[in-house]
């Protein structure tokens, strides 16, 4: 069964800043299809982002590239001035075209940009948490701006002010020990999730850092809901007849769906691990962070640990 609870599934430290609760929302969804332009109902998207403040969510991932600047306009418009304890976490280094595209922009230039963008588009003097987007799904960092180059732009714009804490996403454990050299890294986002753990080597190096870990696509793009088209999924996005044979299992002796079965799966991870489940829907948002109440056996996980 699904325990009385709270929003937080428990708190997590991101490096001297306040504790958030461990499961958190992601707007990615709010903007329209494909995370462009404005939603259908902008009016319905503010009411879930308020909605998620009132069940008790106090850790936002977004970024000015979704919509682009839908996202971070629906956050200003219904929620600033912004509750003491929100934490809103951006990234940087990605920027979308006229045909949609997602295209590295990670010149120190281009991010300064960026930083401001997401700045004024939030209506913040400082970001509470910016992440540095590296790779994964088709990104590839361009060859003529290294790596290093690019953090410390960053690093550069938090000495200034402007930028409170560090990430990096899409990373290796060899870039997350490079960035480390040059400034503190309080959380890293990768894609992870019950079937995709292509990055627990990250996972485990976040453990050993004492950095929050968060997973984006925890509910593999929406694939582990029920009732969806998954026919055109890419490889080992969407779940096989017996790997939803299992979770309608564990889900149905709690009496719970499948998506908080997994959510409370990547929960019982890692004490590390945010959970950043996205939706723009009311009804998905209060069930997500209903998942921050379920108690999977050993039992339960050790089933879940073996669908990858």
């Amino acid at each position: 069964m699904i325990d009385d609870h709270t929003a937080s599934g428990g708190l997590l430290p991101l490096g001297d800043g306040p504790a958030v609760g461990r499961l958190g929302y992601g707007a990615m969804q709010l903007p329209g299809p494909g995370a462009w332009g404005p939603p259908e109902d902008p009016a319905a998207a503010r009411a879930v982002l308020r909605r998620a403040i009132e069940l008790g969510v106090t850790h936002i991932d977004t970024s000015d590239f979704y919509g682009p600047h839908v996202a971070n306009e629906l956050i200003r418009e219904a929620l600033h001035p912004y509750p003491d304890n929100l934490v809103i976490a951006t990234k940087v280094g990605v920027v979308r075209d006229e045909w949609r595209g997602w295209n590295p922009a990670a010149a120190p230039a281009q991010l300064r940009d960026q930083v401001e963008e997401n700045l004024f588009r939030l209506g913040r003097a400082r970001l509470d948490l910016v992440y540095l987007r590296v790779g994964g799904d088709g990104l590839l960092f361009p060859d003529d701006t290294p790596f290093v180059e690019s953090f410390a732009a960053l690093v550069e714009l938090q000495g200034r002010g402007l930028i409170r804490h560090l990430g990096l996403s899409g990373v290796t454990t060899a870039q997350l020990a490079r960035a480390r050299e040059l400034a503190a890294v309080v959380a890293v986002q990768n894609r992870f999730n019950l079937l995709d753990r292509g990055s627990s080597d990250v996972l485990a190096a976040c453990e050993e850092y004492g950095i929050a870990f968060v997973p984006y696509f925890p509910l593999s793009a929406g694939m582990l809901r029920p009732g969806l088209d998954t026919s055109q999924a890419p490889p080992g996005m969407a779940p096989t007849s017996e790997q939803e044979r299992t979770l309608d299992d564990v889900a149905g002796r709690h009496g719970a769906s499948r998506a908080q079965v997994v959510l409370a799966w990547l929960l019982s991870r890692s004490p590390v691990t945010l959970a950043i489940p996205g939706t723009s829907s009311a009804a998905h948002l209060e069930e997500n962070v209903a998942a921050a109440g379920l108690r999977l056996t050993e039992d339960d996980i050790a089933r879940l640990d073996k669908l990858a």
